[in-house]
């Protein structure tokens, strides 16, 4: 029963990193992301966020919906963390762009699944 609970815990911290990293990219461009270290670390900070909450999901919540790039999500957080050195500006912007939006539609339907 524990587990269940965590998981949903985590789902929610996805959404909220979800909206600060839309938060600190609405309304602007990828260059001007860039050139503003500000908004690039603390968008780099919450995607971290989104792949570490992914990363602690139980195996089997992650079984059990396997239309979700798990391994993708978790190898992002990864690199981010681990080889921050490696960070491709362009890949971070399809992230935010191109993945972010339909995860976020993702977990929303998982936690309406767990209810309350």
């Amino acid at each position: 029963m524990i587990e269940p609970l965590r998981d949903k815990g985590r789902l929610e911290h996805v959404l909220s990193a979800i909206a600060r990293v839309e938060e600190f990219t609405s309304g602007i461009t990828k260059e001007q992301l860039i050139s503003d270290p500000l908004h690039l670390h603390a968008t780099v900070y919450n995607v971290q966020v989104i792949g570490e909450a992914i990363f602690r999901l139980t195996p089997e919540f992650k079984q059990s919906h396997p239309e979700t790039p798990w391994a993708l999500i978790e190898k992002m957080r990864h690199i981010l963390v681990h080889d921050y050195y490696r960070i491709n500006n362009d890949i971070l912007w399809l992230v935010i762009t191109e993945d972010i939006p339909p995860l976020k539609l993702q977990i929303e339907s998982y936690i309406r699944e767990m209810g309350e």
